[in-house]
């Protein structure tokens, strides 16, 4: 049967989502409120996710975007090694190398999948309600449409989320952090991390000529640097070991971007008759291991193959939300715990555990990274339940 099928973002998941349906041969509309088509930062697409690419038949088209990443290094702030892997070990761990890519690269890939048409941008949904057995959505300018179903991938502010839950509070986690690229040729022996006190940041070439990064600071609220913000980065980090003052020397400011990070409730209800949750509406999730979009690229190839086996799509909603609770619930709360931990209030406690990180046998991480991130990780879900 053809559905109508709403979806709510055009963000990673709301896209990938769209395309999973579509191949489907379900007659899908993405409804983004947002006009912005600027470049974005970088994204880590780990071997899960490109599995899951793979399914939607984009994941080639995904590599050929990016550059693949084959090791990860972590260093202190003075340039010693807290840890030095050999090279291949993601490739040996996780099944093929770490892709990063430019967001716009990857919405670029995303989008070009799907109909023209298939997304309207600057028509933001406001309210989701139910009547009978289809859903409507109502906009920004008046208008209702009705739809067989509403998939909700609206983010952590998700208006497809509070129709489920409720109102669902937002605690700033005290700290926060800045993503951008930079035109620097990135010696791979130093991708990684580099930490310090109650600091982190990372940096991952993207291609041979360009440079992702990253950095966290415990702040203690919301907050602007008093001068522009690539200016605060670079004179809070010129006494740190290359490749961070290089990388951020060769940053455009208007390829900063910054987010202070906040806690969300977790979405107890994730579907309810013909409307879903997925991606960062159903499960936010902290930056520190890479699994925001990846698990939404899982969350979208998972779902297509619910709605493809079962008759209707509550069932197939309904199906999709407990198989994935367990998976996205494991991944969020490490994510959170790695975040504690390396912004803990105490900058020598901080350093005892970042540092103490170079303890752990490399066989031992690796096979705990390969349980979240490695090709096997994604798993298709079992047969009908009919």
């Amino acid at each position: 049967m053809n559905w109508r099928i709403g979806v709510v973002g055009a963000g990673i998941a709301g896209l990938a989502t769209a395309i999973g349906l579509q191949r489907r041969g379900h007659d899908v509309t993405v409804i983004e409120q947002r006009t912005d088509t600027s470049s974005g930062a970088g994204i880590s697409i780990w071997p899960n996710a490109l599995a899951a690419l793979d399914h939607l038949g984009l994941g080639d088209a995904v590599r050929a975007a990016g550059g693949g990443i084959t090791a990860g290094a972590a260093r202190w702030h003075d340039g010693s090694w807290l840890r030095r892997p050999e090279t291949e070990r993601i490739v040996r761990a996780l099944g093929e190398p770490l892709v990063v890519v430019q967001r716009s690269a990857l919405r670029d890939v995303l989008t070009h999948a799907l109909p023209v048409g298939a997304v309207e941008y600057g028509l933001a949904a406001t309210a989701v309600t139910t009547a009978g057995d289809v859903a409507q959505l109502h906009f920004s300018d008046g208008s209702t449409r009705t739809f067989d179903a509403v998939v909700g991938a609206d983010g952590t502010n998700s208006a497809v989320a509070r129709h489920l839950n409720g109102p669902l509070s937002q605690r700033y986690v005290g700290y926060t952090a800045w993503r951008g690229v930079a035109a620097y040729a990135l010696d791979p022996d130093l991708a990684g991390k580099t930490l310090g006190p109650g600091v982190e940041t990372g940096h991952i070439p993207m291609g041979p000529d360009l440079t992702y990064w990253f950095a966290t600071e415990r702040a203690p609220e919301p907050r602007r640097a008093p001068e522009d913000e690539l200016a605060y980065l670079r004179a809070k980090f010129a006494r740190w070991a290359d490749p961070l003052p290089g990388i951020l020397a060769a940053t455009d400011p208007s390829d900063v971007l910054r987010d202070d990070l906040y806690d969300r409730s977790p979405a107890r209800c994730w579907a309810r008759g013909p409307i879903l949750l997925v991606g960062d509406a159903a499960h936010p999730m902290r930056p520190h291991l890479g699994q925001g979009g990846c698990q939404g690229l899982e969350d979208a190839a998972i779902l297509a193959e619910f709605v493809g086996q079962e008759p209707d799509l509550p069932t197939a909603f309904t199906r999709f939300a407990s198989f994935r609770r367990r998976r996205v619930a494991s991944v969020v709360r490490e994510s959170a715990w790695l975040g504690r931990a390396v912004n803990v209030r105490s900058d020598l406690l901080s350093a005892v555990i970042s540092r103490s990180s170079a303890m752990v046998p490399e066989f031992a991480l690796m096979r705990h990274m390969a349980s979240i991130a490695a090709r096997t990780a994604f798993v298709l879900p079992p047969g009908p339940s009919r």
